[in-house]
């Protein structure tokens, strides 16, 4: 089914409005969770909550005002009633800095690259271009950094796609501009550098690969290393910009004490394909990238071994990883960031995810958190349900579609952000204050927020669902054909939170392969989906054989979803051989046939969350200081 297509019906809930969801925010007293050492007035918090259903507007200030911290440790769950300035599209302070920003410095730091990174061409010496915004602080005075990093500064320039985006010596739009507007006045560095072979660092333009680390890692050490510096370094970024933090943590600086990956990829297999199943961008990738982001200067090009390598993977990765093609070089390994993070990283991770991002899918996310927090890593996660974006964008928020985040506006977002990340910031990059706890913030598809220790949720069951007892006969799945089957009409209010998983049975047909997408609505709308080609049928990197007319079961498993469905909704998956930007697989003519038996058994995470559980929270009602953007 296409894209915007479907429509809502009745049995879908419509609760983005705010009174509805304040009454999910809770009527209970405050757990000792203590997110940020609230429970002081939990009990004042009940009766004051108890009276919303005269008044469910009316949560007052007065829950604020009993927290006698600082303004950037307020609780989670009495945020909503600060007062902050909500009148631009980007998450502001409720107190502005005092320093002003001194004039930018440019510096090229020396890289010192191993053997196997050399390149060719022009060689000369191996330099990552920074530009440096120092607080004007008073003598003396060290301060920490918060840098971002990327390919996409000077873009394009000389080169055949035009000069479309600025240098790093002006505050990019994403980070730079906020971080520049919002932490320098509190007494923060901004640095933005260029990855090698982009702007005016030289060397190759090795995607993501070893010697761009060791770049980034090098950049780290220099700016701990500053007299003007604390040692404490932090990076930031989106995108691209959020896959150089991952890479900063492989081998990591001393000087790296956090990281803030917004949408940025854990690995680029990871990144392009999903159980096996490739994306259409994957085959393009590697030569998008090297063609966009360089000058065609005679620095620029300097060739890596990996420049010829790289491109060739995804196609041999895509048509014959059976036959070992996604094995017969490193490639997807030196550019698999995760496991190096975990086993050699220590700092803090500050993990910002769309639900509906289709650009670096919500996985990278989810379990990556509760990965992080299982290796000694301090995490802390948002995840709302908006696209490749911040969470603090209502303009951009705007823009999503049915079944694809709309249900969720305006509430998810989040005009707190500044405060949250401020306390983050304090305590890693300054040493101020307390450790701040672990948690993920994640929000229902209609809109409502709450609060967990771990994600999936602790007290989450599963409800497996054979598919002998549900509508749908099964048969060929192929470019031709699809394959629907439809539970029962829910019997009770039903929470699904976590990664759903569908155990497929199928056969092969005449051909090696075959691929299976399945989407999940609720009621006509759009939930989720997951996608795996037969070939990775265990999940995950490695492939596995697969022959003519034999049987295999899929484990297949769904993309992060939160999804609160009322009692009488009927759930309906739709199997189809690809979907939205996947490539069909190299047997997609001839397909599975799918066998919708109690053989296949679908699998829901359950949580029960009453409207009076204490891990509710409200956003911050942006919409009553600006219009609700169009």
């Amino acid at each position: 089914m296409a894209k915007g297509l479907t429509e809502p019906t009745e049995g879908v809930p419509e609760t983005t409005d705010p009174a509805e969801l304040e009454k999910r925010a809770g009527a209970s007293t405050r757990r000792s969770m203590n997110i940020s050492g609230g429970t002081t007035v939990a009990v004042a918090i009940v009766f004051l909550l108890m009276a919303m259903s005269v008044q469910p507007a009316s949560i007052s200030e007065d829950s604020s005002a009993a927290f006698s911290g600082d303004w950037w440790d307020t609780p989670l769950q009495d945020r909503h009633t600060m007062k902050l300035p909500m009148d631009t599209m980007r998450a502001q302070l409720p107190e502005n800095g005092t320093f002003e920003a001194l004039p930018y410095e440019e510096h090229f730091v020396e890289v010192t690259l191993p053997a196997s990174e050399d390149d060719a061409g022009f060689p000369g010496p191996d330099l990552m271009h920074v530009a440096l915004w120092l607080p004007d602080v008073p003598e003396g005075t060290t301060v920490p950094v918060i840098m971002t990093i990327h390919p996409y500064y000077d873009f394009g320039g000389e080169g055949v796609v035009g000069d479309d985006s600025s240098p790093n010596t002006v505050p990019d739009g994403g980070v730079g501009q906020w971080v520049y507007d919002t932490f320098v006045p509190h007494g923060y560095a901004l640095a933005q550098a260029s990855t090698f072979g982009t702007g005016q660092s030289t060397h190759c333009q090795d995607v993501k690969g070893l010697g761009e680390q060791i770049g980034i890692q090098a950049v780290v050490d220099w700016l701990g290393e500053q007299e003007w510096s604390n040692g404490n370094v932090g990076l930031m970024g989106k995108s691209y910009a959020g896959t150089t933090n991952w890479e900063a943590a492989q081998n990591p600086s001393p000087y790296l004490k956090t990281i803030v990956p917004i949408s940025g990829s854990i690995g680029v297999q990871e990144m392009f394909y999903r159980n096996g199943s490739s994306e259409s961008r994957a085959m393009l990738y590697d030569a998008l990238y090297e063609g966009a982001t360089t000058d065609a200067t005679d620095d620029d090009l300097r060739m890596c071994t990996d420049d010829a390598i790289g491109p060739l993977n995804p196609l041999t990765t895509w048509a014959g990883a059976e036959f070992g093609g996604a094995q017969w070089n490193d490639y997807w390994d030196e550019r698999r960031h995760l496991p190096d993070v975990l086993e050699n990283y220590r700092g803090s991770v500050y993990l910002v995810w769309g639900l509906q991002d289709w650009n670096v899918d919500p996985y990278h996310a989810f379990p990556t958190y509760q990965l992080m927090r299982d290796a000694g890593i301090n995490a802390r996660a948002i995840a709302g349900q908006w696209a490749h974006n911040y969470p603090d964008q209502p303009d951009r928020h705007s823009e999503l579609t049915t079944g694809y985040g709309a249900e969720a506006y305006p509430n998810m977002s989040r005009m707190d952000w500044a405060v949250e990340l401020f306390g983050w910031f304090q305590y890693y990059l300054k040493d101020i204050g307390e450790e701040p706890e672990p948690m993920v913030q994640i929000q229902t598809h209609d809109g409502a927020w709450h609060v967990e220790s771990t994600w999936p949720p602790e007290d989450m069951t599963w409800w497996p669902v054979s598919l002998d007892s549900t509508e749908g006969d099964g048969g060929t799945v192929n470019a031709n054909n699809q394959q629907t089957f439809t539970l029962p009409a829910l019997e009770n209010d039903t929470h699904i939170s976590g990664m759903p998983t569908l155990h497929l049975s199928v056969n092969t047909l005449a051909c090696q392969g075959g691929q299976v997408f399945a989407t999940m609505y609720a009621d006509g709308l759009r939930v989720g989906h997951a996608t795996m080609d037969v070939r990775y049928r265990a999940g995950g990197y490695e492939a596995q054989t697969a022959l003519p007319f034999s049987a295999y079961t899929m484990l297949m498993e769904f993309n992060p979803m939160d999804v609160d469905l009322d009692a009488g909704a009927v759930i309906e998956v739709v199997l189809t051989e690809t979907g939205e930007d996947y490539l069909p697989s190299p047997c997609a003519a001839v397909g599975l046939n799918v066998n919708l038996d109690d053989s296949s058994v679908l699998s829901l995470p359950l949580i029960d969350r009453p409207v009076d559980d204490d891990r509710w929270f409200l956003a911050p009602p942006w919409w009553e200081q600006q219009p609700i953007p169009s």
